[in-house]
């Protein structure tokens, strides 16, 4: 296990647009107000463009494939992700999300793309005093979350 002790900084409300996308919209705020760590939350509407990440093809294989989802339609959305920076400095955010409609229900990665309809409202709770990055792992090609302490 890694761990890293960290403070709340600032904490922002964002109000995203129909069409603003998620992870563009959240690392494009990151960046301009150079927030380097944080925990995002997301509450809204869910685009019927949007794509999620649902899993691999295969469990345990050597490619990792990714299945994903294009929702297909209008669905309420709840999300919950982390902001560290990657090996060059740039923020990447790791966020899933839950869509459903009508007793159906989604989960997966926002890595394609959220796209928000009508409604998209983000909580950002900048973490301060942590040194964590994001380092591509060669095996998985995922960037893996690094922390300072080691347990």
């Amino acid at each position: 296990m890694q761990y890293s002790q960290g403070t709340i900084g600032r904490v922002f409300a964002l109000k995203l647009e129909s069409g603003d996308r998620i992870p563009d919209a959240v690392v494009d705020f990151a960046r301009e107000h150079a927030v380097r760590s944080a925990m995002v939350f997301f509450v809204g509407g869910a685009d019927a463009t949007s794509r999620l990440v649902v899993g691999p093809e295969e469990n345990r294989a050597e490619d990792i494939v990714p299945i994903v989802l294009t929702l297909g339609g209008i669905q309420e959305a709840v999300a919950v992700g982390t902001l560290f920076p990657d090996e060059n400095d740039n923020p990447e955010l790791h966020m899933h999300a839950a869509t459903g409609r009508e007793g159906r229900a989604t989960v997966g990665c926002t890595r394609e793309g959220l796209d928000v309809w009508l409604i998209g409202e983000v909580v950002l709770l900048e973490i301060s005093g942590i040194e964590g990055f994001r380092k591509k792992d060669p095996k998985t090609g995922f960037h893996m979350l690094q922390l300072g302490a080691d347990e």
